[in-house]
């Protein structure tokens, strides 16, 4: 019997041929990379180019038309459920507005089982997105950018080495953009990885680029 993968041990992210189609028409196809420990790709584009699809193919909430990806363990154990390795912030914070920021950050880390060295307490998270001492507040009654700040803090309170994120920093100033950049830069720093699509710059360090067009057919996916 094939041992479980080792989530704090993730060393590969890997697509290889991906395809997907929204209804009768083929969005993308070809799409292949691999990222290891640390490192980041960054995906671009206009609306509708694939970039939100790509993200969801890859945390399997979509099925690609063609192609695989999987995740390896620095012991050679290779999983293809991406989704049980992974985060995943999407265009909505996956929060209930009438429950406390507590609460629904509780919730998340009993779900996905924040008993990792790696993780953060709730207040700790709440910290490190600049909003401590609000904990107590219905998700509900907080600005839109506080609620971003709040979706990203639940990657921070159960350790997922990869994250898969789709515009994190909608809805949010300047300043909360720098901060976003060194919470991901500190999660590659500690051998994490990060897929992210994007239409403003992230500043991430040495991060690749993915410019998706769309619509196979018309261009192709290319990279810079």
């Amino acid at each position: 019997m094939t041992e479980k993968l080792n989530p704090s041990k993730v060393t590969d992210l890997a697509a290889a041929n991906l395809a997907a189609r929204r209804g009768e028409d083929l969005i993308f196809e070809g799409v292949s990379f691999h990222l290891r420990s640390g490192e980041a790709l960054v995906l671009t584009g206009k609306n509708g180019s694939g970039k939100s699809t790509l993200l969801r193919v890859v945390a399997g909430l979509l099925r690609p038309e063609t192609g695989t990806v999987t995740v390896t363990d620095s012991e050679g154990q290779a999983e293809s459920h991406v989704g049980e390795v992974s985060h995943y912030l999407g265009h909505r914070n996956a929060m209930k507005s009438e429950l406390t920021v507590a609460e629904n950050l509780g919730f998340w880390r009993e779900f996905l089982g924040g008993n990792d060295a790696a993780t953060l307490s709730i207040e700790e998270a709440a910290e490190a997105v600049g909003l401590a001492g609000i904990t107590h507040l219905p998700f509900g009654y907080l600005s839109a950018g506080q609620q971003r700040r709040f979706g990203f803090a639940k990657l921070l309170v159960a350790y997922r080495p990869i994250w898969i994120l789709d515009e994190p920093t909608a809805a949010l100033d300047t300043s909360a953009d720098r901060l976003f950049s060194d919470l991901i830069d500190a999660h590659r720093q500690g051998g994490g990885i990060v897929l992210a699509a994007t239409h403003q710059p992230l500043g991430l360090t040495d991060a690749r680029e993915l410019r998706m067009t769309g619509f196979s057919g018309v261009d192709a996916g290319v990279w810079e």
